[in-house]
């Protein structure tokens, strides 16, 4: 927990003389990073929970879309999908609970009462919560991989990956912020991340392809769904056997680039907006 000298009556920025140094900045990231993983330890019981159901929930899509049988040309795809769609709902998830969580427990407000500009603390909310999802995704990756190999299968690596690997970190974020900005000011919004959750399922092009799907709906994927563009460039180049700068599919290595960059904006500007009126309104500590 964070804690500085209340400046509660504070109405505009700090004087140049009372503003904190580089070390006060850090302390405040870092507090707020191991906060969230103290919070992610206590729940380990849940974490171990994921850790078994997630791979399950995956093995027994692929045997339904199989028809019964864990295809080997069902089990790749799919897979790149799964831990996609696995790191989005916990990073997701457990950014969105950090702030929903300490307005409940009425200590969200306290962390205002500080110098240290709220960025900093989104910041360290936000590393918290993309550590805390990889556990989840990748005993998905592990359970799948030991699957494919099992099954006399390969499973190929590209160092090419990395790239809309880190696309769809950066993407969650984004979306992160906007949920996160959004309980700010309306509270009561746990529903929109259940449904975003089958929103990302079902049109996300995690399990069926956005080739496959209308127009309509491959459009709005790309455009909005912070995993689809870096699962499209993933399966071109581990299951296609192309270059990121030949994908074939999506629009292109460009967009894998600019999505998530542009969630991070709005998410940055809606966040700040809806953090000022929640502020002005006083209702920080409200739920």
């Amino acid at each position: 927990m964070t804690t500085l000298t209340p400046i509660a009556d504070r109405v505009g920025p700090a004087p140049a003389a009372g503003r904190p140094g580089a070390a006060t900045y850090y302390n405040g990231f870092r507090n707020e990073v191991h906060k969230g993983l103290l919070n992610f330890a206590a729940g380990w019981r849940e974490v171990v929970i994921q850790m078994i159901t997630f791979p399950v929930f995956f093995l027994l899509l692929v045997l339904f879309m199989g028809k019964g049988q864990l295809k080997d040309e069902l089990l790749l795809p799919g897979l790149l999908g799964m831990v996609s769609l696995t790191f989005i709902h916990e990073q997701v998830n457990r950014a969105f609970w950090s702030y929903l969580g300490d307005m409940q427990s009425g200590v969200l407000e306290q962390t205002y009462l500080t110098p240290l500009p709220s960025w900093t603390l989104i910041l360290g909310r936000q590393v918290a919560a993309v550590v805390s999802a990889l556990p989840s995704a990748l005993s998905v990756l592990v359970v799948g991989v030991i699957t494919i190999e099992a099954r006399g299968g390969d499973t190929p690596f590209d160092v090419q990956i990395l790239l809309p690997l880190a696309s769809i970190v950066l993407g969650t974020c984004g979306l992160a912020l906007i949920l996160c900005g959004l309980t700010l000011v309306f509270k009561r919004i746990e529903i929109i991340t259940q449904f975003s959750m089958a929103i990302w399922f079902i049109a996300g092009g995690t399990f069926v392809p956005l080739d496959n799907v209308p127009d309509v709906t491959a459009f709005l994927s790309r455009l909005l769904v912070p995993i689809a563009p870096g699962i499209e460039a993933i399966r071109d180049v581990l299951v296609g056997g192309h270059s990121l700068l030949d994908l074939q599919t999506g629009w292109g290595l460009w967009w894998v680039i600019v999505q998530p960059l542009l969630l991070v904006g709005i998410g940055v500007v809606l966040f700040g907006r809806l953090e000022h009126v929640a502020r002005r309104r006083g209702t920080l500590g409200r739920y």
